[in-house]
């Protein structure tokens, strides 16, 4: 029997993803497939949306593991993650990020797909760490960077694989806001209390106005992102996100 690592919760229409595979909450074929599952789930219940992992981190990224064995397992979660970013920005009811601590490589991505994003202060460190583990920037992550972030820390994040403290990472874009750790999920419900109201219309439509490019653009990227994993693997290098 599987064990799932994304719970789902609903309460006066606000509806709690939370990923915790006990360790470093990886983002693997299964947890993806199981977000993708609450996320629909959610739109079915036409929910905001409260994104969040586990104590001290949201996510490290990809599965490793299965980025090492390569194959076509290996392209489906690239795949899988990449499309991810589209869905969650597309969604169309509010999604909060309520990020644990740590987030690094997609877990940022997916972090910053989120409509507002609640960091939580700490000795944590955010990090689209591609390069400095020897990966040309794939071009989604770019495009999800660049939707966020102020030009300056854009430029660190993509070219040097800048580390961000907590405090940093609020000043470059990753986060809307900070709050102690204890009260990461009480600040999510308030925000969510707020959001709902808003006209959903409105919502909806003004968010898929302002992001049709750059979901564009990520669905576009995608096959090309796929052809440079691909094409890394032939090298014999070993791509790691």
């Amino acid at each position: 029997m599987t064990v799932k690592s994304v719970r789902y919760s609903l309460q006066d229409q606000v509806a709690t993803i939370r990923i915790d595979d006990g360790k470093r909450n990886a983002l693997s074929p299964q947890v993806l497939h199981e977000i993708y599952a609450a996320l629909a789930r959610a739109e079915s219940d036409r929910a905001i949306v409260i994104l969040t992992g586990r104590e001290s981190v949201f996510s490290a990224g990809f599965d490793l593991h299965v980025m090492k064995r390569g194959g076509i397992n290996a392209l489906r979660m690239l795949r899988a993650g990449y499309a991810l970013t589209a869905r969650v920005m597309a969604y169309p009811y509010p999604v909060i990020a309520a990020c644990n601590g740590h987030s690094l490589a997609m877990g940022v991505f997916l972090m910053l797909s989120a409509d507002y994003v609640i960091g939580s202060r700490g000795d944590f460190k955010i990090a689209a760490n591609e390069v400095a583990l020897g990966l040309t920037m794939p071009r989604v992550a770019a495009a999800m960077l660049r939707h966020r972030l102020n030009p300056a820390a854009f430029q660190r994040a993509v070219t040097v694989s800048q580390y961000f403290d907590v405090e940093s990472a609020l000043d470059a874009g990753f986060f809307d806001e900070l709050v102690e750790p204890a009260d990461l999920i009480s600040r999510a419900e308030s925000c969510a209390s707020e959001f709902k109201k808003l006209d959903p219309r409105a919502h909806t439509a003004s968010k898929r106005r302002i992001r049709a490019a750059l979901i564009r653009k990520i669905r576009f990227s995608i096959p090309l992102d796929l052809l440079d994993a691909v094409m890394m693997g032939l090298r014999g290098a070993r791509p790691r996100v």
